[in-house]
């Protein structure tokens, strides 16, 4: 237990970095959720396929048990919220991955991790990141320590915790040095030999000076252009693999929120009103507020102005007028009275630094450092040799937290806006331990108020709630289960249906309205033309689904896509025409002012083009192209992707501002950007399932 403890102690301050690292994060799962994919250990129950193994739900959860427990003994069960679950999950994916995956193509291509090999990253001369930068292993200054790391070994065989994390770090060693050793493939391996670094810095130092005209197309459509079916499928066929999708569902929806009548606003009035006379009297505040408010009491010190957020009526009584209570404030379905508790000076912020400490000497132990500090003592030095915090150096100094505000605040160091003097150090205990805290500077102090704010939010009473359940009712009886049924639902109760195209499989939100999963879940489960009945979320919407296509996992129908291919066929025709039309109307002519002339149009002219430079300027890369490679005198044409440029290169110049160095960087820049590629593009070749958005 004192290990853990000295783990939990360690990752103070840095906690959401080591989690992120390392990706221990917490997952909790509610069995009822996926009962069902026990019934069925069909493909369709699994969470995904990785290299061709199938990944059940069992396989995923022992992954995600895995970091949670490990998670569990590094904060002591803190629990996370759905983001960080949602990160948990991801870890475990990637785990599976380099599993099934990527650790089986590095050892086809040769690479191994040996044994000898992990004792050196793990505890030799080699040691891996992942241990030298885990706070887990440092010493008391904040730097990696070998005795800590053996301390930490020794007990591993005595707790099965440690074991488990113990093996975790390992493992994640492996993994990545597995990665690097496969990832150097690729920056040997993208070499870049004399002659092509030569051309690369003759691209790159060589600008062009450019007369030209633009003639573009025009958006007037024009009916001598035909788009077949067949160009759009040959050129489908030419261009499939940027047509690969998700599964997803094309869906309408009508929901019918539950909200408060006038009969429950006016009920809502009269409740908060009976209460006025005891919220001005009140002597514990937070405690009447707590039996009484749908607001708690917050200590929080208000400046003019902050709580217009609220309602901009509580925010002038409190400025305007401030004395007993307000009178009944209305804004929307919420009622307010407002009480100002208490006023001061204070400032916006304070410049706070600390050393923590922890354990049974904590407090003695802060007391006697300071009082090192009153005598003089160097904080920054003292933060570094004795604090547990070695993450917070603001500006650079050890143990220095930065400008703390109300919004950006410690918990428990609130007293350094309201009482702490600067310059004089003075001990703090919180939930983390014992602070030495010293507040070094303070924004000139301004007007604030602590005010109870007595709220009372209109609900929907059961009759009203009944009201619209009565409605959504009519309407799911009117649809009965069927599309054409819906629509017409729709049009006799004039409701508005809301369309939702390409509905993912990990949806859960549609529009405004958070956690709606039961619907995603149950579209994605039902054929087009099928109605939903009554689906409730939150107990305050009552939603009717309707599918309407269904868009498998795969390559995209040429139907689907079609109306996208069209208008680029249409567009590369159109400016094939005009390029026509235009040669047959300069056909003999020298200059530019009399090609512009003959267009309707004016010369224009651009500096420095270079072709390295593709995406500079705001001009068509083809033009550019063309430009760059163009002898100079010559009047040229080129096609462009609105219409047709004429242009002439003036001259060229050959600087010497790229270098070689330049060019090398680039090039290390590139390989450094495949590299990050070599895991999605062996998924992508392995057809890599992942079906986690069924369950989660």
């Amino acid at each position: 237990m004192a290990q853990l403890q000295t783990i939990r102690s360690g990752v103070f301050g840095i906690i959401a970095t080591a989690l992120v690292a390392l990706g221990l994060l917490m997952f909790i799962v509610d069995p009822s959720e996926i009962a069902s994919a026990f019934q069925n250990m069909s493909s369709k129950y699994d969470v995904g396929e990785i290299g061709g193994k199938n990944i059940t739900y069992t396989d995923f959860k022992e992954d995600v048990d895995r970091l949670s427990s490990i998670n569990e003994m590094l904060t002591g069960g803190r629990s996370l919220n759905a983001e960080q679950q949602a990160q948990t999950r991801d870890a475990a994916w990637q785990d599976l991955i380099y599993k099934h995956l990527f650790i089986k193509n590095a050892e086809k291509a040769g690479i191994g991790v040996g044994a000898e090999e992990l004792v050196d990253l793990t505890s030799g001369n080699n040691i891996s990141t992942l241990i030298a930068q885990n706070p887990v292993f440092f010493d008391e200054s904040g730097a990696y320590s070998a005795e800590a790391l053996k301390k930490f070994v020794r007990n591993v065989d005595s707790d099965p915790q440690l074991r488990n994390y113990w093996n975790y770090l390992q493992s994640s060693v492996v993994n990545q040095a597995y990665y690097e050793k496969y990832a150097s493939l690729f920056t040997a391996g993208a070499y870049t030999n004399a002659l092509e670094l030569r051309n690369e810095i003759a691209e790159n130092n060589t600008t062009s000076d450019v007369d030209f005209v633009m003639v573009p197309v025009g958006y007037a459509p024009d009916s001598t252009i035909v788009v077949s079916d067949k160009e759009i499928k040959d050129y489908y066929e030419a261009h499939k693999k940027f047509y690969r999708q998700q599964a997803s569902r094309d869906m309408e929806y009508v929901v019918f929120e539950v909200v408060p009548s006038a009969k429950d606003i006016d009920d809502t009035r009269v409740v908060i009103a009976d209460l006025v006379e005891d919220f001005a009297a009140a002597d514990n505040m937070k405690s009447f507020l707590m039996k009484n408010s749908d607001r708690s009491y917050s200590e929080t010190w208000y400046k003019k102005g902050d709580l217009k957020s609220v309602a901009p009526e509580i925010d002038d009584f409190v400025w305007n007028d401030g004395k007993g209570v307000s009178e009944i404030i209305r804004n929307k379905n919420n009622f307010y009275v407002a009480k100002v508790v208490d006023s001061k000076m204070l400032p916006d912020s304070a410049y706070v630094k600390h050393i923590l400490l922890q354990g049974e000497n904590a407090r003695h132990q802060a007391d006697s450092l300071c009082a090192v500090v009153k005598k003089g003592g160097n904080f920054s030095g003292l933060a570094s040799l004795y604090s547990i915090d070695t993450n917070n150096a603001a500006d650079g100094e050890k143990g220095s937290l930065g400008w703390l505000t109300q919004t950006r605040m410690l918990p428990g160091f609130e007293s350094v806006l309201t009482t702490a003097k600067v310059g004089e150090p003075f001990v703090l205990d919180t939930q983390f331990g014992s602070h030495v805290v010293l507040v070094t500077r303070k924004t000139a102090p301004v007007a604030k108020k602590q005010v109870a704010i007595l709220e009372k939010d209109a609900l929907a009473s059961k009759g009203t709630f009944n009201e619209f359940y009565a409605k959504a009712n009519k309407f799911a009886t009117i649809a009965n289960g069927s599309y054409a049924n819906y629509r017409a639902a729709v049009d006799s109760l004039g409701v508005y249906s809301h369309p939702v195209n390409t509905m993912l499989e990990s949806s859960d939100k549609l529009g405004a309205i958070d956690n709606t999963k039961e619907i995603t879940r149950w579209v994605f489960d039902n054929k087009p033309g099928k109605v939903s009945g009554i689906i409730t979320v939150d107990n305050n919407y009552f939603f009717i689904a309707a599918v309407k296509a269904v868009h498998e996992e795969g390559f995209a129908k040429v139907s689907e896509v079609a109306e996208k291919i069209r208008p680029q066929l249409y567009r590369e025709k159109a400016v094939e025409k005009k390029a026509v039309e235009i040669a047959e109307q300069i056909e003999g002519l020298g200059t530019m002012a009399e090609i512009a002339e003959k267009l309707g149009t004016s010369v224009s002219s651009q500096n420095d083009v270079a072709f390295a430079s593709m995406s500079s300027y705001g001009l068509d890369p083809n033009f550019i192209g063309a430009v760059s490679t163009a002898p100079e005198g010559e009047i040229r044409t080129c096609k462009g992707n609105i219409g047709v440029y004429v242009f002439q290169v003036k001259g060229r110049d050959t600087g010497a501002f790229f270098t070689e160095d330049d060019a090398r960087a680039r090039d290390a820049q590139m390989s450094a950007y495949n590299v990050q590629g070599i895991i999605p593009v062996m998924m992508e070749a392995a057809d890599v399932k992942d079906n986690r958005a069924r369950f989660f």
